[in-house]
């Protein structure tokens, strides 16, 4: 089993020394942490991207806390869902979560239980707003 651990910061002002030294004492090798410089909204991280190609069955990855890994709920816990498919571990020092438990597990089921639901929320919004728009004749969709 291999000890990946990803740091991220958001901006060049920002460093990833705090989050490294958490992952080395954590156990994670200088070999196998990756950190990289770039906003969490982005969806292209190069540096995770390439975590996640080297990450194998049996391997786990440590972040620091768990916003440095997901750009939103939905988005962490897809990655989380990823990541299980494939068999490796995620685990998270702030929280205190750890997939490779049966508790782990479980936080992470609940966080995609919330995460649909914030989906459901935002849909039903959506439609709510639209028909109010439709009974006062605003136009809807892109200006032919």
């Amino acid at each position: 089993m291999t000890e990946w651990g990803y740091a991220r910061v958001s901006t060049r002002g920002q460093h990833t020394d705090t989050q490294a030294v958490a992952l080395r004492a954590a156990g994670v090798l200088d070999e196998h942490l990756v950190t990289e410089t770039v906003s969490g909204a982005k969806a292209d991280r190069p540096g995770l991207a390439g975590l996640l190609a080297q990450a194998q069955p049996g391997d786990r990855i440590t972040v620091w806390r768990l916003d440095r890994l997901g750009r939103s709920l939905s988005h962490l816990v897809a990655t989380v869902d990823e990541l299980n498919a494939r068999g490796i571990a995620l685990r998270s020092l702030h929280e205190q979560i750890d997939t490779t438990s049966a508790s782990g597990r479980l936080v992470f089921h609940i966080f995609g239980a919330l995460a649909e639901f914030e989906r459901e929320l935002a849909r039903e919004r959506t439609a709510a707003a639209l028909a109010v728009a439709r009974e006062r004749g605003k136009p809807l969709g892109r200006r032919s």
